[in-house]
């Protein structure tokens, strides 16, 4: 009666909801692979523009050059070489005065007294400024003191720098193969769709499973997309440190590895505490400021004057003078210099506590850094050996249940969502343990690679 009455039949009310939810789920699928494409057409875009450059670089090659380009290596350089150029300005003796002497009586005219009186004359002399013996050596060996911390500075600025460019060239090669790691994992999630899409087709699986995994895919293409604003970011980091115009080719790295730390947490300690720059500048500090208080004692001594005089009157009738005139400076300033001697004692003591301070807190970085190295390096055995190698094995096998209709979607995605983000974990800890042990290098001046080399 109802098909007389022109009704539509019940199954076909049914079937308009699941026709429009198909049609939702293809323009999604198609809305995913024009994303994947406009990406993948960008790549190429910047490969063929120039934006990628097309060699790889070594690490050392940027170390080279960030220690030859760098403006902060340079201009602390500089001022170390500026420092050297003080002990001998403030050791030398001071300028030596020269005097000419005219002496008249009635008349202001120069040179006109002879006529006017006896006791007109003209006078020529030297005088010599005289320091304490001790105080200009004093004087040079702080300025000496003074370009020594200015060479530890230069170093520290050097291996900072270099630090910084190992830490961001670890970083750009840990996102160089997540980004790998996110492409070719998203072929495995093509295969889940794959199977979830062919599940549904015949029946035996639903809708849901479908949009899940092309919405994890989106989630993919969100991930990768957030990668190359790290890269960026991390390209423009590099280019400073290299001195390089933002606009140069980006830098593709040679690839990361494993690199083993033979020395053990006493001996690196020892290292640091002979190398390491801050702890020698604040060491050197602390010789300036025992050298000021010996000053400063010194300045309770009296300077001296030495002049020679030569005078002549009338030729004719009087033979000519010679006087020399020895002057002595009396410090009977008494409370002035106490209060410079103090003050120097207390810098002295100040100096004393920041060496002390820098020294835990050059120990304390490197403990951080040693434990990092080390946790991390049994971190990476289990991933390779163990996480990694499981994840996928439970993976593939979790697929080929979910396609024999023997296991849930959930379970098959929770495996996939394992597998990507222990891949990219693994590489994150492989980073975290290089740039640990940079930070072991600059702290101590030894070079971890080749001393792992030597061994």
């Amino acid at each position: 009666m109802s098909a007389l009455r022109g009704d539509k039949p019940l199954h076909h009310l049914f079937l308009i909801p699941l026709i429009g939810l198909a049609c939702a789920a293809l323009s999604v699928s198609s809305v995913v692979r024009a994303q994947t494409a406009a990406i993948s057409d960008q790549q190429n875009l910047k490969m063929q523009t120039g934006a990628y450059s097309e060699a790889t670089v070594s690490l050392q090659q940027l170390l080279n050059e960030a220690e030859q380009n760098n403006p902060q290596i340079r201009a602390a350089r500089q001022g170390w070489e500026a420092a050297k150029q003080v002990p001998p300005q403030v050791s030398a003796m001071p300028d030596p005065q020269v005097v000419l002497q005219q002496f008249n009586v009635g008349s202001p005219r120069p040179f006109a007294g002879y006529t006017n009186s006896d006791f007109a004359y003209v006078g020529l002399g030297v005088s010599q400024d005289l320091p304490y013996p001790g105080k200009l050596k004093l004087k040079g060996e702080i300025a000496k003191q003074d370009a020594s911390v200015a060479e530890q500075q230069y170093e520290s600025v050097r291996r900072s720098v270099l630090a910084n460019v190992k830490a961001t060239y670890f970083q750009l090669a840990y996102l160089s193969k997540t980004l790998g790691i996110l492409q070719s994992d998203g072929q495995l999630l093509q295969q889940v769709e794959q199977a979830a899409d062919a599940r549904y087709r015949s029946g035996m699986g639903n809708q849901q499973d479908v949009l899940q995994a092309q919405l994890e895919q989106t989630k993919l293409l969100s991930e990768i997309t957030m990668h190359h604003l790290e890269v960026a970011k991390a390209q423009a980091q590099i280019k400073q440190l290299l001195n390089r115009a933002q606009t140069s080719p980006d830098i593709e790295p040679a690839g990361i590895s494993e690199t083993p730390l033979p020395q053990t947490f006493d001996e690196l300690l020892a290292a640091a505490q002979k190398q390491n720059p801050n702890i020698s500048g604040a060491q050197n500090i602390v010789e300036r400021e025992k050298l000021q208080v010996d000053l400063a004692h010194k300045d309770f001594r009296p300077d001296f004057n030495l002049q020679y005089m030569w005078q002549r009157t009338d030729p004719v009738q009087y033979r000519a003078y010679y006087m020399l005139t020895f002057g002595v400076s009396l410090p009977i300033h008494r409370a002035k210099l106490h209060a410079e001697l103090t003050e120097a004692e207390i810098d002295l003591d100040r100096s004393r506590s920041d060496l002390e301070a820098q020294s835990q807190h050059v120990a304390t970085e490197l403990r951080v850094g040693y434990d990092t190295a080390q946790k991390t390096a049994d971190l990476l055995k289990i991933y390779r050996q163990g996480l990694n190698p499981q994840a996928r094995a439970e993976f593939q096998a979790g697929l080929a249940a979910y396609e024999n209709n023997r296991q849930d979607f959930e379970a098959v995605l929770t495996a996939f969502l394992d597998v990507l983000h222990l891949d990219e974990e693994y590489w994150q800890n492989l980073s975290d343990r290089e740039t640990a042990l940079a930070r072991i290098e600059e702290l101590t001046g030894l070079s971890v690679t080749e001393e792992a080399t030597r061994q």
